[in-house]
């Protein structure tokens, strides 16, 4: 090395270190074109990774009873300690300083484009189109924050003063209160309500619409608490946030948005940006965009099917629970005895267990087609590893079989939306915000809305299912007699509406019912069993036979037995150990953790 040093120091050194590298712009050229600053802080929105995927859906799927991880076993991904919180630290999963990183590279763009604007906003675009991007960059500068602060509580508010002052590293997480945190989130959310237009030109920018949805999101939220189970739940409800929660849904209630048809073309590509969608991160395939491999959604490049993919890695699995969840009796949830015994539809054997049709649209299973196409009926070689993780895969966040992949060497990649706010997710808070502030009624005529539309599902996509298909529409006697009673059906329908879409565990933890949840959750599933036979009794397709033929019951999710979860301590995840130790002193750790 030192030979090298000195051969570099007598030759051509000036001109190494006079050379002006190609394709580099400078920071203060770059400024110069805020038009371009804001795409690139747009562009930020899809670039995540399975490591730090910015839908989040290790942190809000896997942590909850909706869904267990999936993979090859426990040890893949690093995952495994968001499904059984008792290992939960600042070093594991590592994947959370990548996902810290790349949220704060996100709202780095962002500062950036904001001092841009400022600098050369009004002069390169005119006054209108300025004001309005800087609310757009705002929307987005929010939209990463509250990724930030739903994982980890107080955070290090870096905005374009910061960044102008050059004081990142002098920004300590306790600088603000989560309240006051959130209060700054709902400061930019707001800028772009007011300036932003209802629709854009341009599809794929933020509109007025989807700060309101946003606003209400922030607001509801806050309504409940602040996250921790001992100042969270119904006795700390604040009636005024609640009532900011129905303004804003009511700008979105009469928009342009609306229920799509029918549920399972929510989740087909082809409809990623119909009137269901208030806000998705855009993506492409590269028969779209003339690229290699498009702008395809990284976050979920190992959740597709094991055996249907090419490169399927069985990721994002549903659990026993929530199948059972999906029961009925005349019509309705079976609220209190749903998951006392395992069940399962089989293709073609109706019983007199009825299932809500979006099941149906939801879980893949053995014996039924895969996203309704027959020729990629699912058996039980379509898990990667049932002893651990079960038969079931997840239906929504993939296309169907026929349309395709795209692939970057051995990794898969989908062109299907990535939802922020779906319109019915955002009915269904207006409707959290009914029961609260007395509104029963108006609670129930939007959950009939969205049940009548899940009843209307079943034709089209999956008629094979039809028979075993039932679902009726609330009575308000006596769900809707007392708040506790429409609490339960808002809260069953949410999760019934929402399920596998990334949010179920920030559900529970706005309510502050996580730990009863998880707890009740972590006995039951770690008994899963799929017994591998038809409904006549007669061994399924693949399945193992002992020596007298009968089909040998599959065992899953014991690693449950090693889970539980802690209040004061697990409601939010801990500051990842490599930012604690970046400046050491600088950021302060979250409750009770190392």
């Amino acid at each position: 090395m030192a030979a090298c040093l000195m051969g570099l120091s007598l030759t051509s050194c000036d001109d190494f270190l006079e050379y002006n590298p190609t394709a580099v712009i400078g920071e203060e050229e770059a400024f110069e074109h805020p038009e371009e600053m804001v795409t690139a802080a747009y562009a930020m929105l899809g670039d995540c990774w399975y490591t730090y995927p910015f839908n989040l859906f290790p942190y809000g799927d896997v942590t909850s009873d909706d869904c267990l991880k999936g993979g090859w076993g426990t040890g893949d991904t690093n995952y495994h300690h968001l499904e059984i919180w008792s290992s939960l630290s600042s070093r594991n999963p590592d994947h959370m300083d990548e996902l810290w990183y790349r949220l704060y590279c996100a709202i780095s763009r962002c500062n950036r484009a904001l001092v841009s604007l400022q600098q050369h906003g009004e002069a390169e675009l005119g006054a209108d189109v300025a004001e309005q991007r800087e609310a757009e960059v705002r929307f987005l500068r929010a939209h990463f924050y509250y990724k930030l602060i739903t994982l980890w509580y107080r955070v290090p508010w870096v905005d374009e003063v910061v960044y102008a002052n050059n004081t990142v590293e002098q920004t300590s997480n306790t600088q603000f209160t989560h309240e006051e945190l959130m209060n700054m989130i709902i400061d930019d959310f707001k800028q772009a309500f007011d300036i932003l237009p209802n629709v854009q030109e341009d599809g794929g920018r933020v509109n007025r619409i989807a700060a309101a949805a946003y606003l209400a999101k922030c607001y509801l939220d806050l309504a409940w608490g602040d996250g921790y189970e001992a100042t969270t739940g119904v006795g700390h409800i604040n009636q005024q946030y609640m009532q900011q929660v129905l303004n804003y849904t009511n700008v979105v209630a009469n928009s342009q948005y609306g229920y799509l048809e029918d549920f399972g073309d929510i989740f087909l590509p082809e409809n990623k940006n119909s009137k269901e969608s208030v806000f998705a991160v855009q993506t492409s395939q590269y028969t779209e965009d003339n690229t290699s491999y498009g702008r395809a959604n990284w976050s979920i490049m190992l959740n597709g099917c094991w055996g249907i993919w090419s490169c399927g890695w069985d990721v994002h699995k549903p659990s026993q629970n929530l199948v059972n969840a999906f029961k009925t009796q005349n019509g309705l949830p079976m609220f209190d005895d749903f998951n006392d015994d395992i069940d399962y539809p089989i293709n073609g054997q109706p019983t007199d267990q009825k299932w809500d049709p979006r099941l149906f649209h939801t879980v893949g299973m053995p014996t039924f087609p895969y996203k309704y196409e027959e020729e990629y009926t699912l058996t039980l070689l379509n898990s990667r590893t049932p002893n651990v993780y079960g038969y079931y895969s997840s239906m929504k966040e993939v296309p169907q079989r026929s349309k395709g992949e795209t692939y970057n060497g051995q990794w898969q990649a989908f062109a299907t939306a990535d939802y922020v706010f779906r319109y019915s997710d955002v009915m269904l808070m207006r409707a959290e915000a009914m029961i609260e502030t007395g509104d029963l009624a108006g609670a129930r005529t939007i959950i009939n809305d969205i049940r009548r539309r899940a009843g209307n599902s079943i034709a089209k996509h999956i008629s094979y299912a039809a028979d075993q298909c039932e679902i009726a529409e609330y009575p308000q006697s006596p769900y809707f007699d007392n708040k506790d009673n429409a609490r339960q059906c808002l809260r069953w329908e949410r999760r019934l509406e929402m399920a596998m879409e990334n949010g179920r565990y920030f559900d529970l933890r706005r309510w502050g019912i996580a730990s009863e949840t998880l707890t009740a959750f972590f006995a039951s599933e770690q008994k899963d069993v799929y017994y591998c036979t038809d409904k006549n009794g007669m061994p399924l397709e693949h399945a193992t036979l002992d020596q007298d033929g009968n089909a040998v019951p599959q065992t899953y999710a014991g690693y449950y037995s090693d889970a539980y979860y802690t209040t004061d301590k697990n409601e939010y995840f801990p500051i990842p150990y490599n930012q604690m130790f970046y400046i050491p002193g600088l950021y302060t750790q979250n409750r009770n953790y190392e």
